[in-house]
């Protein structure tokens, strides 16, 4: 790359989707012609550790053979496989055992200064020191904002949180020191503990010499933002890390996390001005994300026009050209892959949604509690209709791996042609008194949306396995089967108060309440799904 020595990716692989290894294969193929160099796995507790069987245990993790095959795959295209783990927070899956209850402080946190802590963590050295040849290693440490306050403050009392963090800094990366590595770590920690709790900055932060002096001099900082709109901003918060350390990363976001459709137009607006910004403040290393939060619904190859994209601003590649090189690698039309985006362009395809996952919180949306019905207010999914025929017909065009993608966005939208208005409708024949109306609601929409669900997760389920490990999917398995099963009890429930056999029906008798904090936030299943415990 032009301004970048290390322009990579990282591939979330620890919600639930684990991606297979021949589909890392292709995706490692892809890349490497747009111009990629290196690739991270996000491995959470995803990958074997030697002595630890709990480890990742039903987790789809990545055995030992596995990274090897990857690492030397990955080699043989030109990238450089980069580990890319957690040793502080983010660990909430291992938590669930026994075995490291005792290690954990509190939330995701693992527990500091106890012993059993740091040989876990010299395990997961170890274990990638074996199997993967590179000597560079994210080691995490972000969003650990309750560190310090659960089991360690029962032992310690309280303290210096910048004092323990950096202490545990330093015992990790002398371990990594120990088998070779050069550690980099997510740098907003030291900007939370700073601005007592927020992460961004809009004017450069001056980190006292009593902290900077501790951070260790071989480890990098990486300056991660998804999200900021303004050139501002992405200056102070370099200006800001360069305090830090010397050794400055960024890592911007590819959006295929939140629901089941990628946010490529998003991705576009934002590294749009963050690529601009590493280039004026001579940062060298750069990579894109691609999280998997909530499920890992979105497969990482929906994530191919964003990272052309961000490759065409690195190498400062026309319009055209940039569409003409990605035709050429994957075979597929660049305009035609942002289709993929569609199922949460509500308001029509003109309209920028932002991060919104739409598609997702109304597919859950109970017909009966609506709690997703304040969301997405002023649309009413006659757009799926459209939408849903357009990708079809790409899907029935592709002739590459990528149809798949086309095909679940599709019957995606067929389902939400029905779903998405299903709870106002719902409702307002209900306070209309109108038993008929609802009865053939009943008969007609909810047996409707039931058989188009029923398409819509083989084609997930058959995208699912195409991407991915088997692993995960059960997550899949419950949710869209849970809310096959509670359409039919809908359906049922509405046949009997039309029929006169129960005389009312309780949820629907509740108002629903405006979403006044943020329609834009609610893409987690279980803030869709029900207002109970989950």
């Amino acid at each position: 790359m032009k301004h970048f020595d290390s322009f990579g990716v990282m591939i979330d692989c620890s919600r639930n989707a684990v991606p297979s290894v021949a589909g890392l294969k292709r995706f490692f193929d892809v890349i490497s012609k747009m111009g990629y160099n290196c690739a991270m796995l996000y491995t959470e507790d995803t990958y074997e550790v030697k002595d630890e069987p709990w480890f990742g245990y039903k987790r789809g993790r990545y055995s030992a053979e596995e990274l090897k095959e990857l690492d030397r795959y990955a080699s043989s295209v030109g990238i450089e496989l980069i580990p890319c783990i957690q040793t502080l927070a983010h660990l909430n899956a291992i938590f669930r055992w026994s075995e490291y209850k005792k290690v954990q402080d509190i939330d995701d946190i693992l527990l500091i200064e106890d012993e059993r802590t740091y040989q876990l963590i010299e395990n997961m050295f170890k274990t990638l020191s074996q199997t993967i040849a590179s000597r560079r290693i994210h080691i995490g440490m972000d969003e650990a904002h309750h560190v310090c306050r659960g089991k360690y403050l029962d032992r310690h009392g309280w303290g210096d949180r910048y004092e323990v963090l950096l202490r545990h800094l330093n015992r990790v990366c002398e371990i990594a020191r120990k088998y070779g590595y050069e550690p980099m770590m997510w740098n907003d920690m030291f900007f939370r503990i700073a601005n007592g709790g927020p992460y961004y900055v809009d004017q450069p932060l001056a980190f006292s010499k009593a902290i900077t002096e501790k951070v260790p001099s071989d480890c990098a900082m990486v300056y991660w933002d998804y999200y900021t709109g303004t050139a501002g901003r992405y200056d102070a918060m370099l200006e800001s890390t360069k305090l830090l350390s010397d050794k400055v990363w960024f890592a911007g976001g590819t959006w295929v996390w939140g629901g089941f459709a990628p946010h490529t137009r998003y991705s576009a607006e934002r590294n749009r001005l963050a690529i601009p910004a590493c280039i004026r403040h001579g940062v060298r290393n750069v990579f894109f994300t691609m999280w998997g939060d909530n499920g890992g619904e979105c497969p990482y190859a929906s994530a191919l026009g964003a990272l052309m994209y961000a490759a065409a601003l690195a190498e400062e590649m026309s319009e055209e050209e940039m569409k003409a090189k990605f035709k050429q690698i994957t075979g597929e039309d660049y305009d035609a892959f942002t289709l993929l985006d569609l199922p949460n362009y509500v308001y029509g395809e003109e309209t920028l949604v932002g991060t919104a996952n739409y598609s997702k919180n109304r597919l859950y949306d109970d017909p009966f509690l609506g709690l997703m019905s304040a969301n997405a207010e002023g649309a009413d999914g006659s757009v799926y209709h459209e939408y849903a025929a357009r990708l079809h017909q790409k899907a029935e065009e592709s002739q590459t791996v990528y149809g798949c993608l086309f095909e679940t966005m599709a019957c995606l939208c067929d389902v939400l042609e029905v779903k998405f208005p299903l709870a106002e409708r719902t409702r307002a024949l209900y306070r209309a008194g109108d038993r008929e109306g609802l009865k053939a609601l009943a008969e007609k929409d909810y047996t409707m949306a039931l058989e188009r669900l029923e398409c819509f997760y083989e084609a997930f389920r058959k995208q699912w396995y195409t991407m991915n490990k088997t692993y995960g999917f059960e997550v899949q398995d419950a949710r869209l089967g849970g809310l096959m099963r509670r359409l039919k009890n809908c359906k049922e429930r509405l046949l009997a108060y039309a029929g006169g056999e129960v005389p009312t029906i309780e949820e629907l008798e509740e108002d629903v309440l405006s979403l006044q904090d943020g329609r834009n936030s609610y893409s987690n299943w279980q803030q869709a799904v029900s207002a109970n415990i989950l």
